[in-house]
């Protein structure tokens, strides 16, 4: 077996703020065969998680332990075997308690679902009928965490989930501070790689699973499947997929990376950092969002000007606008531009506006120089209605972090992307104009009435998470 043996010294834990909790989640190591690729990788990822200081106080691994897919019940015992005592044998899981989820490649059939039972005989039995020891749920002080079967044998196979079940347990908690929600599939697509079933939650399990989610007030939905980490938020519940723990070899070069997460719950809500396999903090968020009063956000005039702020990426920058007016009449599809961010002569590198005739709310970010950008939808406004939609661009948060809410709804919301990366790499140009693009570029006016902008700045870097209403010039 490789040397996990930590070879540097302890990387700091995430602490909760008072009575909390503090563990680390990860996925898809798809491991389990001495001497195979995914050892040394998966090996690596854990060598990161023994740096942890203090150590977590409980894991949850979101599946695909071991590569599995195997016609041979022995053959899986013995990769499970291998993965719980060498592979994880350094977790001392009397003190720190292991949680699994079922997965694609540990449980696609009912002899699999079989092996998983045996082979993890700790996990709780308390789930539905038919899935003891597949679905499950431990409540663990105020926080309750509730385990799906996302490929449940008796619903049809993989993409399919019981809902009837989690929305009772849910409903049973309501004491419960916090609420997590773990499986295996996403409901929402990452990075643009969807399917039905295959990739994410099919179709008629998905709107019910999620409203059961968001009904009982549950946090986070975490999952893995995609190899990637990606966070998005709809309806006001996260979605975090983390899912690389070892299957290197498949991850998009450049863009996605071995990682596990480490996160801290209070009554502050959820922060993580994601750490890669040199100990590097690669992404970080504090959920619930929290943005100054509307009182404090600086008003932008109509027409171009300079920008408030601009300058060079930045990962721990909130951007978020608000715009206010009344709706065009229905009938004209050409573009209405809300906001753009340009550098004369260029295309915008943001352009935020409104598309087609049902009046889409629409982000486009330029990668860069005569490089197709990559574009965001979300809700349609009403013609001839009044609006206030507010707008984050959360450089933390990946493609996910272009989310928006309505007066009429204040919950947060991802919009819809196909996107591996979002406002982390966007350059911001030293102009802005509101109602209109800039002159020369066919300016696609706004065509509705009495718009009004503002806009604020965070740095979710400084310790007092302080509001950037910065006027003067550039800053990175």
């Amino acid at each position: 077996m490789p040397d996990a043996t930590p070879r540097a010294g302890p990387l700091a834990a995430l602490l909760a703020e008072g009575p909390g909790h503090r563990f680390v989640v990860y996925g898809d190591s798809c491991s389990g065969i001495a001497g195979a690729p995914h050892e040394r990788t998966f090996a690596s990822v854990n060598g990161i998680v023994r740096r942890l200081e203090p150590a977590p106080e409980f894991v949850l691994f979101l599946g695909d332990e071991i590569a599995g897919l195997s016609a041979d019940p022995d053959e899986l015992r013995t990769q499970w075997r291998y993965w719980l005592e060498h592979e994880m044998g350094w977790l001392d899981r009397s003190a720190i308690p292991l949680w699994n989820c079922t997965s694609n490649h540990t449980t696609y059939d009912t002899m699999s679902e079989a092996v998983f039972r045996e082979m993890l005989g700790h996990l709780p039995r308390n789930g539905p009928p038919g899935q003891e020891g597949l679905s499950y749920w431990v409540r663990r002080g105020d926080l309750l965490l509730v385990f799906v079967h996302t490929q449940w044998s008796g619903l049809g196979g993989e993409g399919r989930v019981e809902t009837a079940w989690l929305s009772d347990v849910l409903g049973r908690h309501t004491d419960a501070r916090h609420k997590l929600v773990i499986g295996h599939h996403p409901v929402h697509p990452v990075n643009g790689f969807s399917g039905a079933y295959q990739r994410e939650i099919g179709p008629e399990h998905a709107g019910d699973f999620w409203d059961a989610l968001v009904d009982n007030g549950v946090l986070a939905y975490l999952c893995s499947h995609i190899l990637a980490f990606d966070v998005q938020v709809h309806r006001g519940v996260l979605q975090v997929c983390t899912a690389g723990a070892g299957t290197a070899h498949r991850m998009p070069e450049g863009i996605e990376y071995l990682h596990c997460v480490q996160a801290a719950l209070d009554a502050g809500g959820l922060r993580y950092q994601v750490l890669d396999t040199e100990g590097h903090v690669r992404e970080r968020l504090h959920w619930p969002l929290r943005l100054p009063g509307i009182e404090r956000w600086q008003d932008l005039a109509t027409g171009e000007q300079a920008a408030p702020f601009g300058g060079a990426p930045c990962a721990n920058r909130i951007a978020a606008l608000r715009f206010v007016g009344r709706a065009a009449p229905a009938g004209d599809g050409a573009p209405q531009t809300l906001m753009s961010a340009f550098q004369p002569g260029l295309l915008p590198a943001l352009w935020i506006g409104l598309g087609g005739p049902e009046q889409l709310l629409t982000v486009i970010i330029g990668r860069e120089p005569r490089r197709s950008p990559y574009y965001w939808h979300g809700p349609a406004l009403a013609p001839d209605a009044v609006f206030d939609v507010r707008l984050v661009l959360h450089a933390g948060m990946g493609p996910g972090g272009v989310i928006s809410c309505t007066g009429a709804d204040a919950r947060w919301s991802s919009l819809g992307a196909a996107s591996p990366w979002g406002a982390e790499r966007l350059h911001w140009p030293a102009r802005w104009s509101i109602g209109q693009a800039p002159r020369g570029s066919g300016d696609q006016p706004f065509r509705g009435s009495a718009l009004q902008a503002s806009f604020c700045l965070v740095d979710v870097g400084s310790s007092e998470r302080r509001a950037e209403m910065a006027a003067e010039g550039a800053s990175s």
